[in-house]
């Protein structure tokens, strides 16, 4: 096993935003692109396995990536087309998504294709369509399992996408059986509400730990975050700001939260003090997100106080 990184696993997609006057501009994204490209901006080693697309909408994701400093050493260079979603934004800057999933690159995984997440150690982090959408969501999950058994500190963000995910007791069963992988699982009170309607967000976090999970997290929007660990509950509000948009905003917490725990080490026994830390950029992280257009993701200068260590 060489050396320690950040991997993610999972799609990179188009994202086609709408402005006010109804015109769509292209923009790179996906949870797990968004997350590496966030880790990178942080001064963390990130690595995508992600299959993009070898048509122009596919370069130019592996062109963002790149720019980003996110490292494409092990991406596929897959024949099928990118996939696309289409976002819509509420007065509020919330963000609707329709996408276009059918045949496309992202979900098309073999197992030779996924190896390489193995030959690292640190934190693997999957989730998103990725994780859900056949044929490859088997193979996501037979790799988180298998870097489980490896030592590797597993991540998981089940990001629901409601229409695409299959029943809630379908898509209920299938995040459990990921939990059962994870030493870290963060999702929004959006996620937990639709895949659990009758149970509180705190009740969720404290299933999942029985579960497996080490570290549950609920991210509450404008409230801020919620963890569940060992010794307890951790709350942290969210810094007050000007919301343009919310697009990447939960994959900036996530891309915040990984960087910390990188940093601390020795997970997935974390300090009580050093999860309470992270969770705090976390938040501080994914309210910068919020005050920009689009999935654009800070670097660590521009986070108060904070510098690479």
């Amino acid at each position: 096993m060489s050396a320690s990184a950040i991997t993610i696993i999972g799609e990179a997609v188009i994202d086609l935003v709408e402005g006010p006057d109804g015109q769509f501009a292209a923009h790179p994204g996906g949870s797990p692109l968004n997350v590496a490209v966030g880790l990178a901006r942080l001064g963390m080693p990130a690595r995508l396995l992600a299959r993009l697309s070898a048509a122009p909408l596919g370069r130019r994701l592996r062109e963002y990536a790149e720019a980003n400093g996110v490292d494409l050493s092990h991406a596929v260079t897959a024949t099928e087309p990118a996939t696309l979603s289409v976002v819509s934004l509420a007065a509020d800057g919330t963000a609707a998504y329709d996408f276009y999933v059918d045949g496309t690159a992202d979900w098309q995984w073999q197992p030779a294709e996924l190896a390489p997440a193995l030959d690292h150690h640190g934190i693997l982090h999957a989730g998103s369509l990725a994780a859900f959408l056949t044929p490859g969501a088997e193979h996501v999950g037979d790799t988180l399992r298998a870097a489980q058994e490896r030592g590797m500190v597993v991540s998981l963000d089940p990001n629901i996408r409601p229409g695409l995910v299959g029943t809630r007791a379908q898509a209920r069963a299938t995040v459990e059986q990921l939990v059962s992988y994870a030493h870290v699982v963060k999702a929004s009170d959006e996620d937990i509400a639709w895949l659990y309607p009758d149970e509180r967000v705190g009740d969720v976090l404290q299933h999942w730990r029985g579960l497996g999970a080490v570290l549950t997290i609920a991210t509450l929007g404008p409230e801020g975050a919620v963890a569940a660990t060992g010794a307890g509950v951790l709350r942290e509000a969210a810094p007050v700001v000007e919301v343009v948009d919310t697009i990447g905003a939960g994959d900036a917490f996530t891309a915040g939260l990984l960087a910390e725990l990188y940093r601390f080490g020795s997970g997935p026994a974390w300090h009580e003090h050093d999860i309470a830390g992270a969770m705090r950029f976390a938040v501080e992280t994914a309210a910068i997100t919020c005050t920009r257009a689009g999935a654009d993701p800070p670097h660590r200068g521009q986070l108060p106080g904070r510098t690479i260590p």
